[in-house]
Formats: C-alpha cells, sequence, structure tokens
C-alpha cells in the first residue's frame, strides 16, 4: 500500500528520528542489548535511528501498527500523520503533509 505524503521525505525522517529517540528501550528493536546501544558513540545511535525510522515509515506502508519499546507507532492515513503512543497516551505526531 504505502504511505502517501507531501511534506519533503527528509523532514519527515528527521521529525520520525528525533521522535524515536524519546522511546525507552528502542534499541531491543534493533536486536540489540542495552550494553551495545550504550557502547556506542552519538553519531552511530544516531545514524541507526535514522536507519529505523526510514524503515519504520515504510514497515508502516503495509503493516500497521508496530511496537517499538513501550511505545506503538501507528500509520494514520485518513489524518496523513504518524502517531507514536505510549500506553494511552499520545507521545509525539509526525505530520505527512
Amino acid at each position: 500500500m504505502g504511505i502517501k505524503f507531501g511534506r519533503e521525505y527528509s523532514e519527515i525522517i528527521n521529525d520520525f528520528t528525533d521522535a524515536l529517540q524519546g522511546i525507552d528501550g528502542r534499541y531491543e528493536f534493533l536486536e540489540m542489548s542495552q550494553d551495545e546501544w550504550g557502547g556506542m558513540d552519538q553519531a552511530e545511535r544516531e545514524a541507526c535511528m535514522k536507519t529505523l525510522a526510514d524503515d519504520l515509515f515504510y514497515g508502516l506502508g503495509t503493516e500497521s501498527p508496530m511496537s517499538i519499546g513501550g511505545c506503538t507507532v501507528t500509520h494514520d492515513a485518513k489524518r496523513h500523520l504518524i502517531r507514536i503512543d505510549h500506553g494511552d497516551a499520545l507521545t509525539r505526531v509526525i505530520h505527512l503533509v
């Protein structure tokens, strides 16, 4: 199916990457331990999160919602956005248009 978007893709991925930085346990989605994650420098962690954001963006086009750490990431096609929820609380919104 794919995700439709009207903003620059790089801006969406930057916003998505920033949002993913705030998710506890995000490294588990990458099948990494906390020690492995902590052993990387900041630039390596940012590169991993950017790659994860890119992968999730395309994954959400066919499988939504997805779980990352304690959060649920959902593509809302009607509102043209990606939601990141922690339990019942909305954590972040990434606008696609």
